[in-house]
């Protein structure tokens, strides 16, 4: 079995598994920002903004362009925004069912 293009599937699935990296995904939606606009709305330091950008760089989930001093990033595919959505749907309706589950428990208790 060739695993390569598992191995793709899952570099895009590692770089979509830390919530800062959705939260820049979810700003980049908006349209294209540069790192210091990132700063204040994730309460985190360019430094570590950085880190993650270059994480979603790596899995060519984001792409940047140099204007100025500045470096402006967008996503490289508005596809992972239809992703995200799915994710979002999948744990709501998860949520939801969980809910079910504790409200047919109390119930029996009751």
């Amino acid at each position: 079995m060739d695993t390569r293009a598992y191995r793709l599937q899952s570099k895009t699935a590692k770089a979509l598994a830390h919530p800062t990296r959705i939260a820049i995904l979810e700003m980049l939606r908006r349209g294209e920002r540069c790192v210091c606009e990132m700063e204040p709305e994730l309460e985190a330091s360019q430094a570590n903004i950085s880190q993650h950008l270059a994480a979603l760089r790596d899995a060519n989930l984001v792409a940047g362009r140099r204007e100025g001093m500045r470096i402006q990033y967008r996503a490289t595919d508005e596809r992972i925004f239809q992703v995200l959505d799915l994710l979002a749907v999948i744990r709501h309706d998860q949520l939801n069912q969980a809910r079910r589950a504790l409200a047919s428990l109390e119930s029996v208790r009751a």
